[in-house]
């Protein structure tokens, strides 16, 4: 296994774990920690395994990470919406 895959589970395990605990601002300082940590973790996956790899540790840290996703999607929806009035 390589390096990256190593990192892209331990980066699972502890965005788990961590949401086992509860936070004070909805644990979402360290959801932006995380975020900024996957996309080098995400490329390391795409240039050592190819496209296909990276998106499916890409789609199972969004499914783990919902959130952020979700909010990301209302805030489109509404830019989009109001740029085409």
């Amino acid at each position: 296994m390589s390096l990256s895959v190593v990192a892209a589970l331990v980066w699972m395990v502890a965005v788990n774990l961590r949401a086992m605990f509860p936070s004070q601002d909805k644990h979402w300082r360290f959801a932006y920690a995380m975020m900024v940590l996957a996309v080098p973790i995400l490329v390391g996956i795409f240039l050592q395994h190819g496209i296909l790899l990276a998106c499916v540790f890409l789609l199972a840290g969004m499914w783990i990470m919902r959130w952020p996703v979700i909010y990301l999607g209302r805030w489109l929806r509404k830019v989009i919406g109001h740029g085409a009035s």
